[in-house]
C-alpha cells in the first residue's frame, strides 16, 4: 500500500533512495528531497508491505493528464519484479492517468504495461 510521504518517513523515504546509484551521495540526495518538497505536484510515496515494513519509495510529478514516474526503488529483500509492479498499479489507480517514466524508469514503465496488458 502506498503512503504520502510526511517528514516523520524523512530517514525511510532516504534511506530507500539511496538505493538508486545516482541517489548514493548525500548532497544529491538531499537536493532531490527538497525538490519534492517545494511542489504540490510532486510527491513521493512509500510502500508498504504486508509485513506493515516500508520496502519502497516512488516519486512523480502530476501533471493534468499524465503522471512522471521520475524514482522508484525496492529495498534489497523486496527487490521482486512484483512489488514495483503493485507499486505502479496503486498509483494508476490514485490518480487514473496515464504513467510515464523518466529516463531511468522507462523501461520498468513499458514491462508493467505490457504485463497489464496481456
Amino acid at each position: 500500500m502506498l503512503y504520502k510521504y510526511k517528514e516523520s518517513y524523512k530517514k525511510i523515504a532516504m534511506g530507500l533512495l539511496s538505493f538508486i546509484p545516482d541517489l548514493k551521495e548525500l548532497s544529491h540526495l538531499q537536493e532531490v528531497m527538497d525538490w519534492y518538497a517545494q511542489s504540490e505536484e510532486r510527491q513521493l510515496y512509500l510502500w508498504q508491505n504486508d509485513h506493515g515494513d516500508f520496502a519502497g519509495v516512488v516519486g512523480v510529478e502530476v501533471a493534468p493528464d499524465l503522471v512522471l514516474v521520475r524514482e522508484i526503488a525496492v529495498s534489497p529483500a523486496q527487490r521482486q519484479e512484483g512489488v514495483t509492479y503493485l507499486m505502479l498499479d496503486e498509483l494508476e489507480k490514485l490518480y487514473q492517468r496515464k504513467l510515464m517514466g523518466s529516463i531511468e524508469v522507462s523501461s520498468l514503465i513499458t514491462k508493467w504495461e505490457q504485463r497489464k496488458n496481456g
